[in-house]
């Protein structure tokens, strides 16, 4: 059995050099000779020909497909590039595979394996050994190169009644669904039913904005050493005529991959800093909004001059908005991040990263970047009041925030007992439904206004030497 160790000590053991025309060699039944087409030119693979000529005899057995996931946009502006670093990362391939594993390549930037004769659990172990072996940058010239990898895995028999060509058809439609969709369904025909849920979601989504299905919900921002609600949280929420509810975590993911961050997210921020000019007017104080950002969004170099011509519009200060990125998005380009960073800034928009504490920004990015807050992860609130790992974590977060001047918002406080103990650690900003839930416009202003059942809500004894934050300016 090739597992994990054995496959990336193989890769590990063996240089990396520019792919050859050449391919993992796999028994050929003759009757199957004249099928076969050419080797592709820039893998060196057999093409799906060969695959599917292979699926077709054996009538049964697993199929691993494996996807370059960022390999368009690679090749959209430097094509050369593009195909040098496929290449190579399938030269890593070839070393690790034994000599009779069938490969081939299906399509710009996919590979599949064909298994005969072995079990979901040592097909998933070995593809789970290539993705990581293939994950590792790969250098070329001054270029590092840090490929995204992404598997699907489909089993095959022809006594269901399926031609080849469907099954690898319909195996290639799952790359399109949403990540966290299971990889592997019990039966094939799962992947034609989610890939058409997603084509229907899609379409869906492109008309949301028009029907007005879309809205906010704005969950508080605490501030519990002033004593006071600082502003909220704006949380897309998706209600289908026919679907009902559409959970984020479902459709936010489709946005993204369709390219509609852009147009959603600027309808976001109108909205989100119309309702803030309306917790204005109505007399709330100088609350603040939250917007958050994506990734595709920070791509763009006119972002600050989206967000002062929006903020203007509204006829709204700039510290009226706080901006919110996840730790990944943050830190994906350093150097472009800084600069949009330091525009925002000079504005005075807030900015903030989110579930802190699960990505891989050093300190010294973070310190870099110059963010006003950082939010710890509800991974780690969770039940803090009891969990002395999530404690240590806690306590270090809340400390290197103190040392850097930048404010610390527990998110997800549910209990009493976790906002307590998080508190009397020296916490002072909260998010989460210990204190409310998202709420509608109307729901969130009542919030604000009751300020009796909120001063309730912060009840707790803690000294004045325990919240101290020394924060920048």
């Amino acid at each position: 059995m090739f597992g994990l160790a054995y496959l990336r000590d193989a890769w590990r053991s063996s240089a990396v050099a520019p792919a050859r025309a050449a391919s993992v060699e796999a028994p050929q039944p003759e009757s199957l000779a004249h099928r076969l087409l050419p080797f592709h030119p820039v893998s060196g693979l057999p093409t799906r020909e060969t695959l599917l000529a292979h699926i077709a005899a054996d009538r049964a057995g697993m199929l691993g497909a494996i996807a370059f996931a960022d390999f368009e946009r690679l090749t959209a502006f430097d094509p050369a590039l593009g195909e040098r670093v496929f290449a190579t990362a399938i030269e890593r391939l070839r070393r690790m595979l034994p000599p009779d594993r069938v490969v081939a390549q299906v399509d710009r930037g996919q590979v599949c394996l064909w298994f005969t004769n072995r079990t979901s659990d040592e097909v998933r172990a070995e593809l789970d050994a290539i993705s990581y072996a293939l994950s590792d940058a790969i250098e070329d010239g001054e270029t590092r190169v840090v490929p995204e990898i992404k598997l699907r895995v489909g089993r095959y028999d022809a006594a269901d009644g399926m031609v080849p060509t469907a099954f690898l058809a319909r195996t290639l439609a799952s790359f399109a669904l949403p990540e966290g969709v299971s990889a592997t369904p019990s039966r094939q025909s799962d992947y034609a039913e989610l890939a058409r849920e997603r084509y229907a979601m899609e379409q869906d989504l492109r008309q949301a904005i028009d029907r007005r299905e879309l809205r906010l919900e704005y969950q508080p921002l605490v501030d519990a050493g002033l004593g006071c609600v600082g502003g909220a949280e704006a949380l897309m929420r998706w209600t289908h005529p026919e679907r009902g509810p559409v959970p984020p975590s479902r459709f936010i993911p489709i946005v993204e991959s369709m390219g509609l961050a852009n147009e959603i997210g600027l309808w976001a921020l109108n909205a989100a800093l119309r309702e803030a000019r309306c917790w204005q007017i109505g007399g709330l104080g100088k609350l603040r909004v939250a917007v958050n950002v994506s990734g595709l969004q920070l791509e763009r170099d006119d972002l600050p001059v989206l967000v002062q011509r929006t903020l203007q519009r509204h006829e709204l200060p700039a510290s009226a908005l706080e901006i919110e990125l996840t730790e990944s998005v943050a830190t994906s380009d350093a150097e472009h991040c800084r600069r949009i960073f330091q525009e925002l800034r000079a504005m005075g928009v807030k900015l903030a990263v989110d579930d802190f504490g699960t990505g891989y920004s050093g300190f010294s990015t973070l310190r870099t970047l110059a963010f006003d807050k950082i939010k710890i992860d509800r991974e780690f609130v969770t039940d803090v009041d009891t969990r002395r790992d999530s404690q240590a974590i806690c306590q270090s977060i809340i400390a290197l925030g103190r040392g850097l001047g930048i404010r610390v918002l527990a998110e997800g406080v549910e209990r009493q007992g976790e906002y307590q103990w998080l508190r009397r650690h020296g916490c002072q900003h909260f998010q989460g439904y210990y204190f409310a839930p998202p709420l509608s416009p109307d729901a969130f202003t009542a919030y604000v206004r009751d300020t009796a059942a909120f001063k309730a809500q912060l009840k707790v004894d803690v000294g004045p030497d325990q919240i101290s934050e020394r924060l920048r300016a």
